[in-house]
């Protein structure tokens, strides 16, 4: 059977691609600042698609249409795809033709292929280009879907506010002070942020523009004595705008800045093709660019000690919300009537609950027995799976609080389990425990340990294809960098105050999935051979699961570690339990 409306949108943009004049158009998963997510505004792919996953790119052509997309998604997209006319292309798998590919077996060798240049990263472009065959070139047109896309949801216009110094710890002119002597060292006279985490960073400014991520649509130029930030005269309110002025900002409207750069840019200026879009970067006269990393991803990793408190602090918030909706899953579940949605939204009312509680970091992911092995699962009305007293739930979610972001997975039993569960799970908690143990010299690369993770699971010729670990921002992104633990060679070494996650996981198709995650703070290890070393302190705090646990797999030291850890979590949790939930955590506590 067909699906009526996406085979129509489709044929709606096809028709205005031909106008245009182009052969074929892409489009991402991405807004103009490149962001992972995006406000309904942008959600261009999932309105051609239907596919409602955070990661993909569609390729439309006047007789094919595909979509591609990594591991995550295989089957979701494979389910919502489903009579759409769409092919799925699964990434990274060595059958399957990249975009590049597929264009240039599809196309004539004078086609022509349409972006939106506002969506593309600046390097994206260039390096598609290369990849085509000769002949076919790529080109930037007005975006189609404001012509197609008739209901399309505006841009979002909610006042930015000031994020205060008591959580940032860092004042905007030290900030500046910091951007500057890095922006120098690379021999420019400015730099050009396009990333939305980066520009609230350094303005000490937060928003609501997109959701989960508390940010402000805008563009920052950090010139040498002024900075111009480029947003909706909605969004200023006299309070933002008289802090901005105080702190040498001055404002333009967004619509300004391929003219004000075109106009005002005469001397070096510090730009990052990777985060910067391809029509912005081309309004820059390529003389003055130079091509580097922005500093700030780096100055903003690197939590200070008003923001480390921070996160301690809503961990303790966090774990206390989620002790709370742990035992009452317990004694729900048995009693039906709970399903993977309903626990979702009950676990928001728990972390409502906690003093300076923002909203959710991400969706949360409640994934039930098979749906689990889909990793970064949905649960909708039509897969909404009601929960048993058996097998596994794996829940992944976070928080945004006022004085930090967090993300954690358990998965919890609840009910019996097969060996094939409690064994594939007691693989994945060995991984977990050999990284939150990592002992490792200055200078190492998150690269250099994801092995830890994975290696009890390579033993028995299992693995999982997402990364490992990832940077985590405060009161910001739940996905930032430059820092990463991942299979993926990244030249960005781990350094004391970076917050990381640590999460691997194993999935098996139509029966379980299991990830156990929990965010490391690196801190210092004191001297050893050769320099200095590091290592990782878990700032998480919730039980892990027992119940799946084999424990004559574990290792004396990996019993001690887990030992240790629910000591901690019992320590620091219970003053703000009653006495029935303290009850409740000292068993889930006890030793094994």
């Amino acid at each position: 059977m067909e699906h009526p409306t996406i085979i129509k949108r489709i044929e709606r943009l096809r028709a205005q691609l031909a106008e245009e004049g182009v052969q074929a158009f892409i489009i991402p998963s991405a807004d103009p600042h490149l962001s992972e997510y995006v406000s309904d505004h942008w959600k261009s792919r999932e309105w051609i698609s239907g596919f409602t996953g955070s990661a993909g790119t569609v390729v439309i052509t006047a007789n094919e249409a595909g979509l591609w997309t990594d591991s995550r998604y295989f089957l979701q997209a494979a389910e919502q795809l489903k009579d759409t006319g769409i092919t799925l292309y699964k990434e990274m798998l060595p059958e399957t033709l990249t975009i590049p590919q597929f264009l240039s077996e599809r196309l004539q060798p004078s086609a022509i292929v349409g972006i939106d240049g506002n969506l593309f990263a600046a390097d994206a472009v260039k390096r598609l280009q290369k990849e085509l065959s000769d002949g076919i070139t790529v080109r930037s047109i007005n975006d189609p879907m404001d012509v197609v896309w008739n209901d399309r949801p505006p841009l979002p216009d909610a006042p930015a506010f000031i994020y205060e110094l008591r959580y940032a710890g860092q004042s905007v002119e030290e900030k500046f002070a910091a951007i500057r002597k890095e922006t120098a060292k690379q021999g420019a006279k400015a730099l050009l942020l396009s990333a939305l985490d980066e520009i609230a960073w350094t303005l000490n400014l937060r928003g609501s523009d997109v959701q989960y991520n508390p940010v402000v649509i805008s563009y920052l130029l950090v010139a040498e004595e002024y900075a111009h930030l480029f947003i909706a005269p909605d969004k200023v309110t006299p309070e933002v705008e008289a802090y901005l002025k105080k702190n040498g900002v001055l404002c333009h409207k967004p619509n300004d800045i391929r003219q004000f750069l075109r106009e005002h840019i005469t001397e070096p200026l510090l730009l990052d093709p990777a985060k910067t879009n391809y029509a912005v970067t081309s309004s820059v006269d390529p003389t003055y660019i130079i091509i580097g990393v922005s500093p700030v991803a780096l100055l903003k990793a690197v939590r200070n000690t008003t923001e480390i408190a921070g996160l301690r602090n809503a961990m303790q918030r966090d774990g206390v919300a989620l002790v709370k909706f742990w035992r009452w899953l317990e004694e729900a579940v048995p009693q039906g009537g709970e399903t993977e949605l309903s626990i979702t939204r009950r676990l928001h009312d728990f972390r409502a609950e906690q003093a300076l509680y923002m909203g959710e970091s991400f969706e949360t992911i409640a994934g039930y027995k098979e749906h689990a092995a889909i990793v970064h699962y949905e649960a909708t009305p039509e897969t909404d799976s009601p929960l048993r007293p058996e097998g596994m739930l794996l829940l992944d979610s976070g928080a945004q609080y006022l004085d930090g972001t967090t993300d954690i997975t358990r998965t919890l039993a609840l009910g019996a389990l097969t060996y094939e569960e409690k064994r594939d799970y007691t693989l994945v908690l060995k991984g977990h425990i050999a990284l939150a143990m990592a002992k490792f010299p200055v200078g190492t690369r998150g690269a250099q340990l994801d092995v830890l993770a994975r290696m009890s699971l390579w033993k028995h010729s299992m693995n999982y294809l997402h990364g490992t670990g990832h940077g985590i921002g405060h009161f910001l992104n739940v996905h930032e960098g430059p820092q990463s633990i991942r299979m993926n060679e990244n030249p960005v070494t781990l350094q004391a105050g970076m917050v990381t996650s640590n999460e691997p996981g194993v999935y098996i198709a139509g029966s379980h999935g299991v990830r156990i995650e929990n965010l490391v703070l690196t801190v210092p290890s004191g001297e050893g051979m050769f320099g200095d070393y590091l290592q990782f302190e878990t700032v998480t705090l919730c039980p892990i699961c027992r119940k799946g646990i084999i424990r004559e797999m574990l290792a004396p030291e990996e019993v001690a570690w887990l030992n240790n850890y629910h000591r901690k979590v019992y320590e620091l949790l219970s003053p703000a339990l009653n006495k029935e939930e303290q009850t409740w955590l000292k068993e889930q506590c006890s030793e094994l």
